[in-house]
């Protein structure tokens, strides 16, 4: 069973401004989900929040990178991606 992966106009621009490996580690991300389900335990960090949502670290250390999504219906969104470094948080709709 696959699932269907979404990003917003916004996210798409705002994907852009990611690093090339953060970008590509996102969009890996995207496939995986797309033929495996949300549920991401091969990736670091992974874990379900509350509800229908799921997160994992995309890059450890400082800066770190946070993916966030939801699930719905055998479709998922994209909710948001942290940039954590020590002294701020940016988050990115995805």
């Amino acid at each position: 069973m696959s699932w269907t992966v979404t990003f917003s106009s916004k996210a798409r621009k705002q994907t852009i401004k990611l690093p090339v490996m953060i970008r590509e580690l996102l969009f890996q991300l995207a496939r995986d989900i797309e033929s495996s389900g949300p549920v991401r335990g091969d990736w670091p960090n992974y874990a379900k929040l509350s509800g229908s949502r799921h997160h994992c670290h995309l890059k450890k250390g400082h800066p770190c990178y946070v993916a966030v999504w939801i699930e719905d219906r055998h479709r998922i969104r994209g909710d948001h991606l942290c940039r954590h470094t020590r002294k701020s948080t940016l988050l990115m709709n995805w």
